[in-house]
């Protein structure tokens, strides 16, 4: 069964607006919005707040009486937002802020210790279980020259594809235009290893796509196979020739 309103403390409007400029201003505090129950001989009082850089906000303040006391005290006053409150964003971890494109000159950016782009490159045949055992293989790496100590992942090289194929795909406005492939221009050089498959860079320095990795099925309008219908402009007969004279000894100007 819900409390019900307390007379006395429901009345203490006042006492609770007094409150409140107290501790927002006098300036800051409009009209009496209504009262909540919040318990036995408990109410909050709600009151606009008139700042303009809080609209939607209200200050609450709540008031209590003790048994058989006949006035209240004040417990608590709050400013507190409303369903059309003007809210700042949630805050996002700066790991998951950052986006492709975002490191600059100058800048670093720390790669997570599990990043799942990755995976270890020399192992000497199994993965690491401990951090210090990642860091002992990383050091004899180094020191053995036997290759990468991190090379992409299944995740990764996935990733990898689908960022590509979004940028310089076959699904473009460009490729749909285009007169062939990528795979038959003779600007594209193909990714070597399992990349190579369906992916290439394209060396057309004429193409939007120039030094972009592209995939086999994209395309462009300077593939290389296109060539102008008239490679030429024929010139009209000619009329009269002024560096010979009528009977082609010489110039008439002599």
């Amino acid at each position: 069964m819900p409390d019900k309103l307390d007379a006395i403390a429901a009345a203490a409007v006042d006492q609770a607006r007094q409150a409140a400029m107290e501790e927002a201003g006098t300036d800051q505090v409009g009209d009496h919005l209504g009262v909540i129950v919040e318990a036995e001989r408990v109410v909050t009082h709600i009151f606009a707040c008139l700042h303009p850089g809080y609209h939607g906000w209200h200050w609450a303040v709540t008031v209590a009486r003790a048994p058989r006391a006949r006035t209240v005290t004040v417990d608590d006053v709050v400013l507190l937002p409303g369903k059309d409150a003007l809210l700042a964003p949630s805050w996002v971890p700066w790991s998951e802020r950052i986006a492709p494109g975002d490191v600059g000159p100058g800048m670093l950016m720390a790669t997570p210790a599990e990043d799942p782009r990755l995976q270890p490159g020399y192992t000497a045949g199994s993965d690491p279980k401990t951090p210090e055992e990642a860091i002992e293989i990383r050091s004899v790496v180094r020191e053995l020259g036997l290759g990468r100590t991190r090379v992409l992942s299944k995740e990764g090289r996935d990733a990898a594809c689908e960022r590509w194929s979004q940028a310089h795909g076959a699904d473009t406005p460009q490729a749909r235009q285009a007169p062939a492939p990528c795979s038959s221009c003779g600007y594209f050089i193909r990714l070597r290893g399992e990349l190579g498959a369906a992916f290439g860079v394209c060396a057309n320095a004429y193409s939007s796509s120039d030094a972009s990795v592209v995939s086999i099925d994209h395309g462009c309008g300077a593939h290389s196979d296109v060539v102008e219908e008239r490679r030429g402009v024929e010139l009209p007969p000619l009329l009269w020739d002024d560096a010979i004279d009528a009977d082609g000894s010489g110039s008439v100007f002599d």
